[in-house]
């Protein structure tokens, strides 16, 4: 299978181990909450980047409230496949929604003016009372999502966003941080550009996972 010329470490339990004992080791997780920290630890893994626990900002209800959610089934809503496809489906209880591939969605984009990202958030209302939102694209997801709880929407269990950019991400996650508390809707972010699919989908896998799952995958 291999003739030897690189030494490099193979084994994928042993692989597995050490990225996190890496991280415990270079990751100051002392900065957030006990509650937190299996989160960071996956959202770390995901990005390489120790240094991202510093931008981790939380409701202090948010992991519980995602938990209880999760545990009774309610669905995932998500802005993009690539959360969808990130997400370890046999953890939960409820369905993973991703409606951007539903045709109405650039109907509804070109009659607004704006991302299909946007759009399809329109499109999870009968969805989102109790759900997990796990953004991991899109900034205009997420501020449409704000939009819409203005409005008076029904409330998702918490919020995960994870957008990332150049351009709207930064803002889109302050409003989070700012109007998530006013809307009384727990929330889980990542402040500055980085966000991903890869974020959004580790920290749905961490929430998902009992805790004594969490600690033996770990060892």
């Amino acid at each position: 299978m291999t003739d030897g010329r690189y030494d490099y470490l193979r084994d994928p339990a042993a692989i597995y181990a050490e990225s996190f004992a890496a991280i415990e080791r270079e990751a100051d997780l002392s900065v957030v909450p006990e509650d937190l920290r299996p989160l960071a630890v996956r959202v770390i893994h995901a990005c390489g980047m120790t240094d991202a626990v510093h931008d981790l900002a939380a409701d202090p209800h948010a992991v519980s409230a995602a938990r209880a959610a999760l545990a009774a089934g309610h669905p995932v809503l998500t802005d993009v496949e690539m959360v969808a496809r990130g997400v370890i489906s046999r953890r939960l209880k409820g369905p993973v929604v991703c409606t951007l591939k539903r045709p109405e969605v650039d109907i509804i984009a070109h009659r607004h003016g704006t991302t299909r990202s946007a759009a399809a958030v329109d499109l999870w209302r009968d969805k989102m009372f109790g759900a997990v939102v796990a953004i991991g694209n899109a900034p205009t997801a997420l501020f449409r999502l704000l939009e819409l709880l203005h409005e008076g929407a029904p409330r998702p269990a918490v919020i995960l966003g994870f957008p990332v950019g150049f351009v709207g991400a930064v803002e889109s996650k302050e409003a989070l941080i700012e109007d998530a508390p006013k809307l009384g809707v727990p929330f889980i972010t990542l402040r500055g550009r980085r966000g991903g699919s890869a974020m959004a989908a580790a920290a749905v896998n961490a929430l998902a996972a009992p805790l004594s799952v969490e600690q033996e995958e770990r060892r």
